[in-house]
């Protein structure tokens, strides 16, 4: 094999490589989103007096339910991050007036685009 075709084959698989960490680094920025987003609707839910209760539904979602007069969110411990949050979104819109409260800019476009999705 010749220097050169040495040379790019090497720069060919670092290239490789380098493409192969920045998607796995976008997937655990975007999980980690997803959490943290989730984090924060469940947060609003519980400011605003809903339960929140973390339980093995197989991975639905999970939802929110009335049981006994008091608002429940049931999170679904075995479902995606990304999948609990969206329901959450549901959840948060039915209790709460979105445009009276402070969210994280990132927070108010995860709900816009879920709202979106729906209609």
């Amino acid at each position: 094999m010749c220097a050169a075709t040495y040379w790019l084959t090497s720069i060919y698989i670092d290239m490789q490589h380098f493409f192969l960490e920045r998607r796995h680094r976008l997937t655990q920025i975007r999980k980690m989103n997803d959490q943290s987003i989730l984090e924060d609707l469940l947060a609003i839910l519980e400011t605003n007096g809903v339960t929140v209760r973390n339980e093995q539904l197989g991975g639905s979602g999970g939802g929110l339910c009335t049981v006994k007069g008091q608002q429940v969110f049931f999170v679904d411990t075995q479902a995606p991050s990304a999948d609990t949050a969206a329901m959450c979104v549901e959840a948060v819109i039915k209790v709460v007036d979105i445009e009276q409260l402070y969210l994280k800019p990132q927070v108010r476009q995860f709900i816009e685009n879920r709202c979106g999705e729906t209609t």
